[in-house]
């Protein structure tokens, strides 16, 4: 059995800028002291005696709680999961461990290029965060008082979703019954915070030590995304960078011009994202960009054969019949739209959205991505900035 519990208790909803990174100390501390048990040490030891399995995550909206567990011990771990998630005793000596715990986590995380990215990426678009080494700055002004009331303001029943995969025959009332037995204050749910989305200029992140060139750069539209739209851009992006044979890596590891390098969408509550991510050497760069803008060129124009669409599709279907081999995959093929925005799309729909998907749909959606004019590119590397721009001017469009 695969369960995750959900709140919107991530870093946005911090009290005040000061204690920022506070959600991800509670998420910390969440296997540490509780009801029944003094320490992480001695939780951990019960939680996993028979294998099972526990974590947790921490986002901009969301604090999440997951485990996993063989079907025979179900309801011994949910039952731990309730004395860690809703009987948390927090304390000075636990506090202290897991801040040096946060602390370490994010100065590994400065070595790690894309994670430089990202949060440069969001500010450029409007997104109110902060940067890594500011994250770092508000860890020592969280004090014991800042968890426990981020604890009790963020994690109430309201505010609490959940997705449990497994063998539910005969156990969902039980479950139903465990689980409205937690103590938790009623509250509310919380909102997601708005964004006044904007374009902006390439930004390059300075590197002395990185030899090639780190890159993102988004499309942003201020919506979001109905389920059969998300698929045909799934299907876009399997036809632009999939596999070795799509139109711009596979192109691109042809001649040489890359290792690796993706594109995603993601939808938000207000709005959704077309997000293309790789490493490309210095002298590579220009041309590479050259292609990527060739290829999309082709996509607003239309120029889809019917053969790469049908060959697309099949992949998806593909992926559809091996995708649900495990709970866990069940698990989180539903998190993403249940947890962001409040959707259940079946995933034995999948097929028939995956049928639908027509050429015109997905011509029409790259062309409403790239023409609203919400944009930005964020590079990190020890070149000189004019080649990030020269780089950022090949993804204009007329």
């Amino acid at each position: 059995m695969n369960a995750k519990f959900q709140f919107r208790a991530g870093m946005r909803y911090a009290k005040r800028p000061e204690v920022y990174e506070i959600a991800h100390i509670v998420e910390h501390l969440a296997f540490g002291a509780n009801a029944e048990f003094s320490n992480e040490q001695k939780f951990e030891a019960e939680f996993t005696k028979n294998g099972a399995y526990h974590n947790a995550w921490t986002s901009d909206f969301s604090v999440c709680y997951e485990s996993e567990c063989a079907d025979f011990e179900w309801d011994r771990i949910i039952k731990l999961q309730q004395i860690a998630i809703a009987e948390p005793r927090f304390n000075e000596e636990e506090l202290k461990s897991e801040k040096g715990n946060v602390r370490a986590e994010l100065t590994g995380y400065m070595n790690d290029y894309s994670r430089l990215l990202w949060p440069r990426l969001q500010q450029l678009v409007g997104e109110n965060v902060p940067d890594l080494q500011e994250r770092l700055k508000t860890i020592n002004n969280i004090e014991l008082k800042d968890i426990r009331e981020h604890y009790r303001r963020t994690h109430t029943a309201h505010n609490l979703r959940f997705i449990i995969a497994g063998n539910l025959w005969g156990k969902k009332r039980k479950i139903i019954r465990m689980l409205n037995n937690w103590n938790l204050r009623p509250g509310e749910r919380f909102a997601i915070p708005t964004n006044e989305l904007q374009s902006s200029a390439p930004v390059l992140i300075r590197r002395k030590d990185a030899s090639n060139i780190t890159f993102a750069f988004t499309w942003m539209i201020p919506r979001k995304l109905e389920p059969s739209e998300i698929y045909a851009m799934n299907c876009l992006n399997h036809l632009l960078t999939g596999t070795m044979s799509s139109n711009i890596l596979g192109q691109a590891r042809k001649n040489g011009l890359v290792y690796g390098m993706g594109s995603d969408i993601n939808n938000g509550w207000y709005d959704a994202s077309w997000d293309f991510d790789g490493e490309v050497n210095a002298e590579n760069s220009v041309k590479l960009f050259k292609l990527i803008h060739k290829e999309l060129v082709k996509i607003l124009t239309g120029e889809i054969s019917d053969k790469d669409l049908l060959n697309a599709k099949s992949y998806a279907t593909g992926r559809y019949q091996i995708g649900a081999q495990t709970v866990g995959q069940i698990s989180d093929y539903y998190a993403d739209g249940y947890f962001t925005n409040g959707t259940i799309e079946k995933y034995s729909n999948l097929p028939t959205l995956v049928k639908n998907i027509t050429k015109d749909e997905i011509v029409k959606l790259a062309r409403e991505f790239i023409s609203s004019n919400i944009n930005a590119m964020v590079a990190v590397s020890s070149v000189e900035k004019a080649l990030i721009i020269e780089m950022a001017e090949q993804l204009k469009f007329d």
